[in-house]
């Protein structure tokens, strides 16, 4: 009892300081609202707003401001890919897929209004179940990984690899497996953590620090969609907005459990590594569609349907925020851009971290959402305005933006050099089918792997028995053979289905 009491207590100090500053409301509006922009035009994603402002904020101002701006941007763009789902029936982002299948149908027959105060009302709602279950879990996560050590940690960086791979894979897992293990790959060029021994580098002093955190992200989740979008540009007509953008009291009370529910299922599909909002979304109204009592409307203009998906992908966000911060493997694309932002400041997520750090992080994500739900009822008009902005002028000014934000962080042409060349190489793996989000994660938890792995191994003087010796690592271990193998008769099908094309 002593220890919750200490937490709320540090959470209500953490919360006072960010409310008694005056750059707090500043940053957020800011972040929030372009946020929200990203999400609302088709083509930006929330990866791509926190992995831009990463660049632009990163380690050029306070820790505290620049999670306020990467939070706040994450927390609008989600919501933001609302507007256009309903409207055009194109999803904003990929967590509001599933919205579109009933929000458009409700916005034609003439409740977008309607449609758009209950997706505002239900993603407020959904960040704040997520927040909460951040907040209580995170620390019992917490005390059960304080005595990781160097094996732990080892096999832990690994299993987040495989477990992002697998998930996020559209098509043979051990393509999302391949992505992974090029990005840990990368993650050893550069010195030795523990000889200080150039390693890959062939001469090239700008390699001795290895691949630079911003330029990877930038490259790897701008530069495709970028592209992509140019080629692929979607137009859609907008339908009329009718109604008053307000909530829906009796709608709320009414599917308040679809809302609890749905913000449970959002918290955990968020909570599993590498899975993302898109996944919360379709989970939950998949859930919704089988039990509901009107599952014959979903599709149709349910507002059931339409809560439970736009409860679950925000949601979400709490939920992937949770083994990010205890075991430093990010749950969505976001926040795998959230975990470069915390590398570039020299903040290390997993047991390790500060705890008024989460703290503060639960702080933020209670004033983005509340933030994000006034933003969203009284200026909903000004964002259905930028839906008429064609992607062919937003993109390239979006490309420029994303070169001054990797060029900004080492200033130097070189980290341009790298973000194009990431770039090209994950447009082609796109069209490849190969996930993206584990190359980076890779590179992300690679620099932890490689440095505990060849730590426990110099301790133990080369026996490979430390990684069962102690029982965690013995755990994690067991794991990491138990995913590998779970996808074998998988692997078989695959590579059958590949002769047969090939014959």
């Amino acid at each position: 009892m002593d220890f919750v009491l200490s937490q709320l207590a540090g959470f209500g100090t953490e919360f006072i300081a960010l409310v008694i500053d005056p750059l707090t409301y500043a940053y957020l509006i800011v972040s929030v609202f372009l946020g929200i922009t990203f999400g609302a035009l088709p083509g930006l994603t929330a990866t791509l707003a926190v992995t831009i402002l990463t660049g632009f904020f990163g380690n050029k101002i306070p820790l505290d401001y620049s999670l306020i701006a990467l939070l706040g941007a994450y927390v609008g763009a989600i919501y933001g890919g609302s507007y256009p789902s309903i409207l055009l029936n194109i999803p904003g982002t990929a967590a509001s897929a599933a919205t579109a299948m009933d929000g458009h149908p409700l916005a034609k027959a003439g409740r977008g209004g309607e449609a758009l105060g209950l997706t505002t009302t239900a993603s407020f709602i959904g960040t704040l179940i997520g927040t909460v279950a951040l907040l209580i879990f995170v620390w019992v996560l917490l005390l059960i990984s304080q005595n990781i050590a160097s094996p732990e940690k080892a096999l832990l960086a690994l299993f987040g690899i495989l477990l992002s791979g697998t998930l996020m894979s559209e098509d043979l897992v051990i393509k999302g497996w391949i992505a992974g293990l090029i990005g840990l790959a990368m993650a050893m060029v550069g010195l030795d953590p523990l000889l200080s021994e150039p390693r890959y580098t062939f001469g090239w002093s700008y390699m001795l620090s290895g691949f630079q955190v911003v330029p990877v992200l930038m490259g790897a989740f701008a530069v495709p969609q970028i592209i992509d979008g140019l080629r692929h540009a979607e137009v859609g007509k907008i339908v009329a907005l009718q109604g008053r953008i307000l909530p829906n009291l009796a709608a709320i009370r009414r599917y308040m459990p679809t809302i609890t529910r749905s913000g449970v299922i959002g918290t955990g599909v968020g909570a599993l590594p590498g899975v993302g909002e898109d996944v919360a979304g379709w989970v939950s109204y998949g859930v919704g569609k089988t039990v509901s009592k009107e599952g014959d409307k979903f599709g149709k203009g349910s507002l059931e349907g339409l809560l439970s998906s736009e409860t679950a992908n925000n949601a979400c966000i709490g939920g992937a925020l949770i083994p990010l911060l205890v075991l430093g493997i990010p749950g969505s694309p976001p926040a795998a851009a959230l975990m470069g932002a915390f590398k570039i400041n020299n903040v290390i997520p997993g047991p390790t971290i500060d705890p008024s750090i989460i703290l503060r992080v639960v702080a933020i994500m209670v004033l983005a959402s509340f933030t994000m739900f006034i933003l969203g009822l009284f200026t909903a008009k000004f964002f259905i305005k930028i839906l008429r902005i064609p992607q062919t002028v937003f993109l390239p000014i979006v490309m420029v933006l994303t070169a001054i934000g990797s060029f900004s962080v080492g200033g130097g042409i070189n980290d341009l050099y790298l973000m194009i060349g990431v770039g090209f190489v994950a447009y082609f793996m796109n069209m490849m089918k190969y996930p993206i989000a584990p190359l980076v994660i890779g590179v992300i938890l690679g620099g932890l792997f490689d440095e505990t792995f060849r730590r426990s191994l110099f301790l133990s003087d080369g026996n490979l028995g430390v990684f069962i010796s102690r029982p965690g690592a013995a755990i994690l271990l067991t794991m990491n053979i138990a995913l590998i193998a779970a996808q074998i008769p998988a692997l078989k099908r695959g590579v059958a289905r590949l002769r047969r094309r090939g014959s």
